[in-house]
This record gives C-alpha cells, sequence and structure tokens, in this order.
C-alpha cells in the first residue's frame, strides 16, 4: 500500500487546528466544474457572535463554510484561514457543508432563551447553489418552525429562498422574522463581474416580490455601497425604487469594509475594471479596513433621504404587526414593470 501521509502533511501537524484536521479528512462528495464539495462534521451550528461594530443578533448560523457566489468585496474568506487555506480562491472554489445541521439546531435552540436575535447567512449565503442538493437550510428552518419567541433575520442573493415560502410562513407565526435580500446594484453587466455566481438582480427583486406576497417581513440590502463604483445617487436610487415597486418594508445599505483576506481580491477587480479608481481606493483603505466617519455620514444621510423618497421603512423596527400580516396575508401590490417571468438563478 502506497504512503499517504506525505500527501496530506496538515494530518501530521499537531499545531493545527481541529477544525482543520477535520476539513482535510473529509471526503470528495461531488464536483462542478472548479468547485469542489464535501462535508464538515460539526460540533455546534450556533456561533456565539461577538462583534466591536454592534452586530444586533447575538448568534449566528451558516449551514455551509465557503460560498460559490464569489462576490468580489466579500468580507469572509478569512473563514477558510481556519482551515489552513490561504488562496482567496478555495474560499469560493471548495465548499462544505455542515453535517447534522438539523438535529445540532434543535438541541442548541432548546437552552436559548425566548427573544434570542440569529441570523443566518453572516458569512456565506445560505442559499447558494448546493442548497438545492442538501436542502441544509431548509431541514433549519423546519427546525426553527417547531420553536416560537425567537428573532431570526436571513441574508440571501439567492432566488432558491422562494422554494421555503411555507416554512418562512410557519415561522413568521411564532416567531419574528425578516428577509434581507442584499441588490448591490441593478446594473446586470456589473453585478455579474461583481458577483459573479450570483443571480441576477432583477431576479433577487422578483424573489423579494414573491417573499412578500406571501406575508413575510423582507427588505433589501444594498451593499456595500463602493466608492466611486456603486454609491452614486442614481444607483442607490434605482435599487431602493425596484425594492418599493416589489413591496419592500425596509431599504438598507452601507459602505464597504475590506478585510486584509478580502482587499487584494476586491483590489484586483478594481484593477482590472475600474483603474481609475485603483489610487482613490489604496489611499482611502491604506490604514483601515473601514471609510471614514465623514464618508459613512455622507452615505447614511443619502440613504436616508432615497427612503423617505420611495417610502421604505428601517431595517429594524418594532413595527412587526403593521409591516406583517403572516396569519391573514393581504395582497402586496406590485408594480407591473416588475420581471415575474424570469425564473431560475
Amino acid at each position: 500500500m502506497a504512503k499517504t501521509d506525505s500527501l496530506f502533511p496538515i494530518l501530521n501537524d499537531k499545531t493545527i487546528s481541529p477544525l482543520a484536521h477535520r476539513a482535510a479528512e473529509a471526503q470528495l462528495d461531488s464536483a462542478g466544474c472548479l468547485t469542489e464539495y464535501r462535508p464538515l462534521e460539526s460540533r455546534s451550528i450556533l456561533s456565539k457572535v461577538n462583534s466591536k461594530r454592534g452586530a444586533p443578533f447575538s448568534h449566528g448560523i451558516n449551514p455551509y463554510r465557503g460560498c460559490e457566489f464569489a462576490c468580489r468585496y466579500c468580507y469572509a474568506r478569512y473563514t477558510h484561514e481556519f482551515l489552513e487555506m490561504r488562496d482567496p480562491q478555495e474560499f469560493e472554489r471548495k465548499i462544505y457543508f455542515k453535517e447534522n445541521a438539523a438535529w445540532l439546531l434543535e438541541q442548541e435552540l432548546r437552552r436559548l432563551k425566548p427573544g434570542t436575535q440569529i441570523a443566518m447567512g453572516t458569512a456565506t449565503d445560505p442559499y447558494q447553489p448546493l442548497e438545492r442538493k442538501q436542502k441544509i437550510t431548509r431541514s433549519l428552518l423546519e427546525v426553527f418552525a417547531k420553536f416560537s419567541g425567537f428573532t431570526l433575520g436571513i441574508v440571501t442573493k439567492s432566488t432558491l429562498i422562494a422554494r421555503d415560502v411555507d416554512l418562512l410562513q410557519a415561522i413568521a407565526e411564532r416567531n419574528k422574522l425578516t428577509v434581507h435580500h442584499t441588490v448591490t446594484t441593478l446594473n446586470v453587466r456589473l453585478a455579474r463581474i461583481l458577483e459573479p455566481r450570483a443571480p441576477r438582480p432583477d431576479l433577487r427583486i422578483a424573489t423579494l416580490a414573491k417573499v412578500r406576497a406571501a406575508g413575510v417581513r423582507a427588505g433589501v440590502l444594498c451593499s456595500p455601497l463602493m466608492p466611486g463604483i456603486t454609491d452614486s445617487r442614481s444607483s442607490i436610487a434605482a435599487v431602493a425604487k425596484a425594492a418599493a415597486g416589489a413591496g419592500a418594508n425596509f431599504f438598507a445599505a452601507g459602505s464597504l469594509f475590506l478585510k486584509p483576506c478580502s482587499l487584494p481580491t476586491f483590489f484586483a477587480f478594481v484593477r482590472e475594471h475600474f483603474p481609475e479608481q485603483l489610487p482613490a481606493y489604496e489611499k482611502r483603505y491604506a490604514k483601515s479596513a473601514f471609510t471614514s466617519a465623514e464618508y459613512q455620514k455622507r452615505m447614511a444621510d443619502l440613504v436616508e433621504s432615497v427612503c423617505r423618497e420611495y417610502k421604505l421603512g428601517k431595517r429594524f423596527s418594532d413595527q412587526w404587526k403593521e409591516e406583517t400580516r403572516p396569519k391573514g396575508v393581504e395582497r402586496v401590490e406590485i408594480q407591473p414593470w416588475l420581471p415575474f417571468a424570469a425564473t431560475g438563478s
């Protein structure tokens, strides 16, 4: 028998984390053109969130590790570093799905107090392509539908969430549920190079309309706002107008921040497609991953103005009874231009 230890030196390195060992040992489940899918043994599905930025939730859920959508600005590429993977492209080409996720969630929810705020999709999209086969996110929603009193937020760019409208309605009857559809731009060409394998923006808006028509509280995150690329009033207003036409409860946006793990990938994108902007980006992010307080204030004022123009509410609101009617769904009026005929992802 051939000696295989030398092929996987990570398995012999005692300084490597147990998580990295489990990832290295995972058997290949299937593969796409450039993407590998592997199961990942998990001991917990709920992670405690410790954020210096004042995150509005205390726990996070990510059914998958890595994300096939390959968004150039993604801040979560660092999560693959825990698996001892340093190449940024591995985050989008080596996808892990967490085993026994539903069973783990049911045990962990029983230990949480009612009112606990939980976010799903904080690092990777819970409805990325692999979900069509694995259905891990759907299994987690089935668990949530058994419980009462939690506050759950879901963030996605995918059209696949429309598949689970029945569970979203069931969860909303006994919990506070908000669905966040990320739509960075309505410019299809820009979206294709910025978020290469994510659904087109018009399909995301059509999916938002379907979720709202089911009586589920949902809105749009127009994030990140990228200086000189997507931060103009016309760009933001176009997304807001589409959100309003789809019946969105709210509209929100935040400026781009670049962790060290995501900066090279994003700068390569700017260098290729917006070379005239590169010097400004290098200067802006030379000392900090965040934009200046002045820029953030300017963007916040602009977004608030756009929200007033299109009568869109706030992302976090206590107006649950007014905004959603999960037990007696009221028809949502949709603007006629919305492309309902568009399907797929």
